[in-house]
């Protein structure tokens, strides 16, 4: 039975399109997938501490050198990146906000991220299949006037598959916010094009995993 990690980031909890699209491809997950597990972690509603110092110098020490402290900080550390490992697929939503991803998402990244186990040359979740929700209230496309301010794809392309070997997959619900500024209005058609094609694509790619998986 396979295993889906799902993490949401949106401060929203009723209007985020990122929590919608990641709630879509869920659901088709489930339905093709009755019998498999979801670990779910809602890092806006429980937010994970930073990375401290105890549990930075945890990651970089043998666990018998642990000193208490290193070893209290280091159980989170090690329970995120079992859950890491153990799943088949992962699912995160990552709006953007002020260009970036949320700051709980990277607190996640910079807990799960341990040199020497999920990253470095052998990263133990290496090949495992993300898909993300990227989010975003205008649109940072190429050839856009704003495509050099997107930070949120660019960095996880490479923290996610660059540090911890993951297969990346990018779906990005567009002009979020075209319905709510009127200085936009006129690019509400274009909005929900996007949010219907990001739905559609949610469905689609949900499916295609768990046939991959299942093979």
């Amino acid at each position: 039975m396979a295993t889906l990690l799902h993490l949401d980031s949106s401060l929203f909890p009723q209007s985020s399109a990122s929590r919608d699209v990641t709630a879509t491809f869920r659901k088709e997950w489930e339905a093709q997938h009755p019998d498999g597990t979801v670990i779910y972690r809602d890092l806006a509603a429980e937010p994970l501490p930073h990375l401290e110092l105890d549990g930075a110098l945890a990651g970089f020490t043998a666990p018998d050198e642990h000193t208490p402290e290193q070893a209290a900080a280091f159980v989170l550390r090690d329970q995120l990146a079992a859950e890491l490992e153990q799943a088949d697929a992962i699912l995160i939503g990552a709006p953007m906000y002020n260009f970036t991803i949320p700051s709980t998402l990277k607190a996640w990244l910079d807990q799960v991220i341990i040199r020497g186990r999920t990253s470095g040359e052998k990263p133990s979740a290496a090949g495992t299949p993300v898909v993300v929700v990227a989010s975003r209230g205008g649109s940072y496309a190429p050839g856009t006037p704003r495509e050099s301010f997107e930070f949120v794809q660019n960095y996880l392309e490479k923290v996610l598959n660059g540090m911890l070997g993951l297969e990346v997959d990018f779906i990005v619900p567009e002009l979020t916010l075209a319905r709510s500024n009127p200085a936009t209005a006129h690019l509400v058609d274009l909005a929900d094009a996007s949010k219907a094609k990001a739905h559609e694509d949610a469905a689609t790619k949900a499916k295609d995993l768990v046939s991959r998986l299942a093979a």
